[in-house]
C-alpha cells in the first residue's frame, strides 16, 4: 500500500469510525423507556440490524470486497 493510500485510510477510518460510535450511542438513547415506547420485537430488530452489519464489515476486512447494501427498516 502506498503511503498516500495509507494516509487516505488512516483519515476516513478516523471520521468514519467516530461518526458510527456516535449514531450507535444515539441509537442506544432509544432504549430509555422513560422517553420512548417499543416493543421487545422492534428492539430486537434493531439489535439484529446492527449486529448482522457489525459482522459484514468484519467479512469485508477478512475477504474480499462485497458491494451489497441492506437497508434496516422497522
Amino acid at each position: 500500500m502506498t503511503n498516500e493510500k495509507k494516509i487516505k485510510f488512516e483519515e476516513l477510518a478516523n471520521s468514519r469510525v467516530n461518526k458510527a460510535i456516535k449514531l450507535l450511542r444515539l441509537i442506544s438513547n432509544l432504549a430509555n423507556k422513560s422517553h420512548y415506547s417499543y416493543s421487545q420485537n422492534e428492539a430486537d430488530k434493531i439489535v439484529n440490524a446492527l449486529s448482522s452489519e457489525v459482522k459484514n464489515i468484519k467479512e469485508k476486512f477478512n475477504s474480499k470486497n462485497s458491494r451489497e447494501t441492506k437497508e434496516f427498516k422497522l
